[in-house]
């Protein structure tokens, strides 16, 4: 095989606009695919005779959000390593770079995978009972599970090659992926559930077949433009001496325990913030839970556009070029803020009835409606620290990602005691709408006062 060319040719859009377009679009659409897969899942499901089946799908899909939601370190530290090395090939960095890190990542996605399914037991036996459905429910959920975790080491294998193909700038590629994984479950639901009368046997198996269908097409399609965008094999990159490299695994281990780290800060918020909803009352709990379908619709829709910001920052950062990272950090800030006053403005004046769509009952539909208002003002507030997110991630600055997440989860808590006694469910909310802006402060911060340092370093 012949010698790779040191410094492939990088297609540059003409448009910074036109570029982070071309990135956040397609994330955009695969971010709203991704809940697909649940839904499907209870679309099947709902229509057999018997609620245990919905209810067990409902329980089983919360237990593999929590898990996978854990372990999304390993999609953010690739893509924002990744988009590193590709920005320095514009100076003479070598591409095999690139195939070094698919590796790696690559490899602890498959350990992590195994290391879920040898720990499947004590796992299911901390996080069922952390759920608490009735036993009909339970004894089901538990079998959904025990199928589906075998699943594990395809999903997060995609965690690493989605953050690659992310990394590369290869957005179009990860929707593709993403609506094939959908497509397959569908069809195989359909088939075990509908035509084999398999219930929840027939969704977990078919989400099972349909993970590794995807991870197979996905390797594919990563080794094919490896190989075509930058003349390298991933072969070499296997070999022990290359794979765990002790400055680059080290490197790619401490991104990763940054990132895990802020996640669980962050779960740790959600989950207080549910336990706390749920003492105040059935209602409560099931208003907020309506209300929360707004910030998730928003969460992925605005993704969109921190993924794009962690490729484009990524790919400046390690181009060393600091005008374009400017350009990058502004633009893909600009369109985000839009969205995020766009989505204002349509819960301002669609709200009330998004909350009669979700919900028939009057006791919830009136608890959410009283509380629309935290809902209307969130996405002018969290779009910082959705962007700023994306930009940290770029640069691999996953220390202060760790630190200012730390930060607001104290003033969350802080908020909670002065605000719950007084002011109730107004007092969550406000102490949710306080977390969000704080992340933002804290991370805005750092940025100004470590600028000029981001993209050199």
């Amino acid at each position: 095989m012949p010698a790779p060319s040191p410094q492939p040719a990088l297609p540059t859009p003409s448009s910074p606009h036109r570029q982070m377009w071309r990135l956040a679009g397609p994330m955009i659409i695969a971010n709203i695919a991704v809940p697909m897969l649940g839904v499907v899942d209870t679309a099947i499901m709902g229509h057999l005779p018997d609620p245990k089946y919905l209810g067990a799908i409902a329980v089983g899909s919360l237990i593999f959000s929590l898990l996978y939601w854990g372990l999304g370190f390993l999609r953010m530290g690739t893509t924002g390593l990744v988009a590193q090395a590709r920005g320095q090939l514009e100076r003479g960095g070598d591409p095999a770079a690139l195939a070094a890190l698919l590796a790696r990542a690559t490899f602890i996605g498959l350990v992590l995978g195994l290391a879920l399914i040898v720990l499947q037991r004590p796992l299911i036996a901390v996080l069922l009972p952390l759920i608490g459905p009735e036993a009909a429910v339970g004894d089901s959920a538990r079998t959904y599970y025990i199928i589906r975790i075998w699943s594990a080491p395809a999903a997060l294998v995609q965690f690493a090659l989605l953050g690659w193909l992310l990394g590369t700038q290869n957005a179009k590629t990860a929707l593709l992926v993403q609506v094939f994984l959908n497509v397959v479950n569908g069809v195989l639901d359909a088939l075990f559930v509908m035509a084999l009368d398999m219930k929840v046997v027939g969704v977990a198996l078919g989400t099972v077949i349909a993970e590794y269908a995807t991870v197979i097409l996905s390797a594919i399609l990563v080794l094919r433009l490896l190989h075509r965008d930058y003349g390298v094999a991933l072969r070499p990159a296997l070999r022990r001496h290359a794979l765990f490299a002790g400055e680059a695994m080290a490197r790619l281990m401490k991104v990763n325990a940054d990132i895990f780290l802020r996640t669980l800060a962050l779960m740790a918020m959600f989950l207080i913030f549910t336990a706390v909803g749920g003492r105040l009352g059935t209602t409560t709990l099931a208003a907020n839970a309506v209300l929360m379908n707004f910030q998730v619709f928003m969460a992925f829709a605005l993704d969109g556009f921190a993924f794009a910001a962690e490729a484009m920052v990524g790919a400046d950062k390690g181009a060393l070029n600091q005008a374009r990272f400017r350009t990058s950090v502004r633009v893909t800030t600009l369109w985000a803020l839009i969205a995020a006053v766009a989505f204002t403005l349509v819960y301002a004046a669609l709200g009330d009835a998004i909350v009669r769509l979700l919900t028939d009952l009057p006791e919830v539909r009136a608890a959410a409606q009283a509380h629309l208002m935290w809902i209307i003002i969130t996405p002018i507030i969290a779009v910082w620290s959705y962007q700023f997110d994306g930009i940290f991630i770029g640069l691999t600055r996953t220390r202060e990602m760790r630190n200012t997440m730390a930060a607001a989860l104290a003033v969350y808590l802080l908020a909670l005691l002065v605000l719950l006694p007084r002011f109730g469910n107004h007092g969550l909310w406000a102490a949710f709408t306080l977390f969000l802006a704080a992340r933002g402060v804290f991370m805005a911060w750092c940025f100004r006062r470590r600028e000029e340092s981001f993209a050199a370093s």
